[in-house]
């Protein structure tokens, strides 16, 4: 377990996993949202975008955060290692809810607390639809990689060796 994606649902906990697993393994942690944002909430040029992620890539370690359809299959590619939180719709709208107005370091900004960003939220209630189909495809295409599914937190806590809930 060298180079690692974490993928999942928005809210699903991506980063917060991401976290504590870079704690526990000391590999480089790289969130693909930081890669892809300004801190004015716009978005750097796609060939910057794919600049920064090919250039993490190339390192020897590596855990990288995040999903971003159109680079998945990049990332799978390169990667020894799948973590796909597969949690609920409730679950990812939860931890959605409990991120604003909190400081995070996967994001370049703070989400306001009585922010809510219609057509992110509807991507949220879709994505068991619309992308869980591509991404078990993708898992499919790729079942020679290490995958981790989990399918609730306190299977991702017991991976991680986490005495928390």
């Amino acid at each position: 377990m060298k180079k690692i994606i974490v993928i999942g649902c928005p809210g699903s906990g991506k980063s917060t996993f991401s976290r504590t697993l870079h704690k526990r393994t000391g590999i480089p942690l790289f969130h693909l949202d930081m890669m892809y944002w300004n801190s004015d909430r716009t978005t750097v040029d796609k060939s910057v975008f794919l600049e920064r992620l090919s250039n993490t890539i190339q390192k020897n370690e590596w855990i990288i955060d995040g999903n971003y359809g159109s680079t998945m299959e990049l990332r799978l590619q390169a990667c020894d290692t799948v973590i796909f939180l597969d949690y609920p719709l409730e679950v990812c709208l939860n931890g959605i809810r409990e991120r604003r107005g909190k400081e995070r370091t996967d994001m370049p900004w703070i989400e306001n607390e009585d922010e809510e960003d219609a057509e992110f939220i509807e991507f949220i209630k879709n994505y068991n639809a619309q992308s869980k189909p591509q991404v078990m495809e993708l898992l499919d295409q790729y079942s020679y990689k290490d995958i981790y599914i989990f399918k609730n937190r306190n299977e991702a806590h017991e991976f991680l060796g986490c005495t928390e809930r």
